[in-house]
């Protein structure tokens, strides 16, 4: 099944469709916390939360440290916006 188009706020994905998307960007689920996906790239890892409300991100860079930046996306934004944003890194 094809996703809503990239400019549908995120509120109106089925979770299937959201955990979908987040497998084609390179996510993998956490197999305790299954509301939590984690992504990395070459300069920057990030946990993703799929909170009530809202997307929290929490970036890190290697060498492995805590987690420096926190960003929240609320569901009301588009896929693509919060694409944009999460996956442009820190």
């Amino acid at each position: 099944m094809p996703l809503p188009s990239a400019d549908t706020p995120l509120y109106n994905h089925p979770l299937p469709d959201i955990e979908q998307w987040l497998i084609t960007k390179g996510c993998e689920q956490d197999r305790a916390e299954r509301h939590c996906w984690y992504v990395q790239h070459s300069d920057w890892k990030a946990e993703l939360c799929l909170e009530i409300d809202q997307l929290t991100v929490r970036y890190r860079q290697p060498p492995e440290s805590d987690y420096a930046v926190q960003r929240s996306f609320k569901y009301s934004l588009s896929r693509q916006d919060i694409e944009d944003a999460v996956f442009a890194g820190p």
